[in-house]
């Protein structure tokens, strides 16, 4: 497992699966021939002859001191999900790779979900005895306010997600809605980056001098910090999108914040740099060092 150390926080990367994507199949305008053409992606994170991308559906866990927080819990087990064939009656062995990161039932304190979309909230909830209950009982689950009051109305096309995923939390009195710029702890908080959806946020951490940002869906493949204006299929305010990952990438370009993708496979992190009017994550050293912040 791939891990990293923000100060005081250790974060974990902890994989439900990873595969090899046609880019387009998230982003239309990821075609082969025109991700061959950016060579700073091509093995990191898109295959050098096909051009597919690397797509990783995994949660990053965050510990530091008593807390044991969970940022977004993939696709889950067991869920029907019509129109998404690759999440759908999934059996993986998800939880136990949970367990052994030291992130079990019982030892989560937190769920945070950057956004209620399918392949986000799916471990919120396990099968029992046919009924979806909590999986993480000792857990507050924090749902973003906006994001709530968009997606208990507005349905989603791969199945019943609110009813499966995130209702039986709320239920149990588990769930807490939240405004998306919450702050967890004195190295946690929340930083609004809506456009994917209404009440998307992203999970700043920040702790002696190290700093670290999760993206969640702010953008799917690294390339969309090169190319801001190539919109993910599921964006829901695509212009907003489009302007969130200009505005992030200008203010996340430096030397010392790291940046995780929630989607991004291979190293799934680097430091944003820029050449001119765009930006390009150099994830160098990240690979070979298991995630560990590289040295000077």
């Amino acid at each position: 497992m791939q891990t990293w150390n923000i100060g005081e926080a250790k974060i974990t990367k902890v994989v439900e699966m990873e595969q090899m994507w046609p880019g387009f199949a998230v982003i239309p305008d990821a075609k082969p021939a025109a991700m061959l053409e950016h060579d700073w992606i091509l093995g990191p994170f898109a295959d050098p002859e096909s051009g597919r991308i690397r797509l990783s559906f995994h949660a990053f866990c965050i510990e530091i001191g008593d807390e044991r927080i969970v940022v977004d819990t993939c696709a889950g087990n067991d869920k029907a999900r019509p129109n998404f064939e690759a999440l759908s009656n999934l059996d993986t062995d998800f939880m136990q790779k949970m367990i052994e990161a030291g992130f079990g039932p019982e030892d989560v304190t937190a769920v945070v979900c950057t956004h209620l979309h399918v392949d986000h909230v799916g471990w919120n909830t396990q099968l029992c005895d046919g009924a979806w209950q909590p999986t993480f009982p000792k857990a507050r689950y924090l749902f973003g306010e906006t994001e709530w009051a968009h997606w208990r109305v507005e349905p989603q096309i791969y199945g019943d997600v609110v009813g499966d995923s995130i209702q039986p939390c709320i239920d149990a009195g588990l769930a807490d809605l939240v405004q998306s710029d919450m702050q967890l702890n004195d190295a946690i908080w929340l930083e609004p980056t809506p456009g994917h959806t209404p009440g998307h946020h992203s999970v700043r951490i920040s702790s002696e001098g190290e700093d670290a940002i999760i993206t969640g869906d702010l953008c799917h493949h690294p390339i969309q910090f090169e190319l801001p204006h190539w919109s993910s299929e599921p964006d829901v305010d695509k212009a907003a999108a489009i302007e969130m990952r200009r505005r992030f990438a200008q203010r996340y370009c430096d030397d010392h914040t790291v940046i995780l993708g929630t989607h991004f496979g291979g190293p799934s992190c680097g430091y944003l740099r820029t050449t001119g009017n765009s930006w390009w994550l150099d994830s160098q050293g990240f690979a070979d060092l298991d995630g560990k912040i590289p040295s000077d």
